[in-house]
């Protein structure tokens, strides 16, 4: 009997775990069901390539280093929509059937693919498309991944803002200022929300919670009246202007992405009180951290899960972390469900009864 052959791909941002991911699929695949497995190079971008771009996986790659480094090692993209995939003459052309091809020329027998909802949503329907037997492994910083309680390299990100948080800490007292940290997260307010309720912030601005300037001012005039004379805030780089206009950074290329909301706070605090600001935003740091411990054992339970649905032939399935144990579910109800940060959240909670300013409407 010919033995299963198997793909995993990484696609999206990178995060912590990811390498503690392929490393797992590859363990459980190959000494359990004596499977072969290819890592394929670049996301789906390795597959529309020809000869396709991967590399075989054996016990070797992952002697040593690679289960504690951030990123992946197989590459990934978060660029180029294959069914509008932009060309250097700023057009856009459908490439979804390289892609197609591509997998069908390797002859899986299945594909995981590492990714965020975004990555889930083009490769389901590449699956239906062309017959592609895929299984999903969430990963996001950002934990908006919907029907899972958690998702590969959240841990990690709030880790890292955490410590930043623990550093500019001394950096505030020393000088009596008010040191504003701009994290990720998109749209959802998580790792704004852990970080600074971990690290010991007095504001946290979160884009699912209105605040206000007067509100924040108000807040660090109570600290003044308690002889607190420096203060921490964070802010979720999709938290808008009080105009409710976003703030975004436009880069070399032309492309416009979030960021900057932490100089504007910074600015109307300075433009309507004495405070003395300074902004840090963490930016890239957040995804290329080593991964934490918690990181990389969900990466490796979602690896070992995921191989075993491959095995029963349970395609179009999303691994989720639930009460404690990892389950399954269609991917479809992974990528439907998105998950922000609602005002009911235990968390919300928690920062208000630690006197952390969050907004207005609370």
């Amino acid at each position: 009997m010919k033995n299963k052959k198997i793909g995993i791909l990484t696609s999206g941002g990178d995060c912590g775990g990811l390498n503690a991911a392929i490393r797992s699929i590859f363990y459980r695949a190959k000494d359990r069901y004596n499977m072969e497995v290819f890592g394929i190079k670049d996301g789906t971008a390795g597959l529309m390539k020809r000869p396709v771009s991967a590399i075989q996986l054996t016990h070797k790659i992952f002697e040593g280093y690679l289960l504690r480094q951030g990123g992946t090692f197989l590459g990934s993209t978060n660029k180029g929509n294959p069914f509008k995939f932009p060309t250097k003459d700023g057009k856009y052309i459908d490439r979804s059937k390289e892609i197609i091809e591509g997998y069908h020329q390797m002859d899986l027998d299945g594909l995981i693919i590492i990714g965020g909802d975004g990555s889930m949503q083009i490769l389901k329907r590449l699956a239906k498309n062309g017959n592609m037997k895929i299984v999903a492994i969430p990963k996001t910083i950002d934990k908006d991944v919907g029907a899972t309680e958690s998702s590969i390299g959240f841990h990690t990100a709030v880790d890292v803002a955490t410590q930043a948080l623990d550093n500019l800490q001394s950096t505030a007292a020393s000088h009596r200022r008010s040191m504003i940290l701009e994290v990720m997260g998109r749209d959802a307010g998580h790792i704004a929300l852990n970080a600074g309720i971990a690290g010991g912030a007095d504001v946290i601005l979160i884009p699912e919670i209105k605040y206000s300037i007067d509100g924040i001012i108000k807040k660090l005039n109570k600290m003044k009246k308690q002889d607190i004379q420096h203060s921490l805030l964070v802010v979720a780089e999709a938290v808008k202007k009080e105009d409710g206009s976003r703030v975004l950074h436009k880069y070399m290329d032309g492309e416009k992405r979030l960021g900057g909301i932490g100089d504007y706070i910074a600015e109307e605090l300075m433009k309507k009180t004495d405070v003395e600001c300074r902004v840090t935003s963490l930016g890239h740091v957040q995804r290329g951290a080593p991964p934490t411990a918690s990181d990389r054992i969900l990466a490796s339970a979602f690896g070992v899960y995921a191989v075993d649905l491959l095995n029963q032939e349970k395609f179009d399935r999303m691994v989720a972390w639930k009460d404690r144990k990892v389950v399954d579910v269609p991917i479809d109800e992974g990528i439907n469900t998105y998950k922000n940060v609602e005002r009911k959240d235990s968390l919300v909670e928690t920062a208000l009864s630690l006197g952390i300013y969050i907004g207005d409407e609370i």
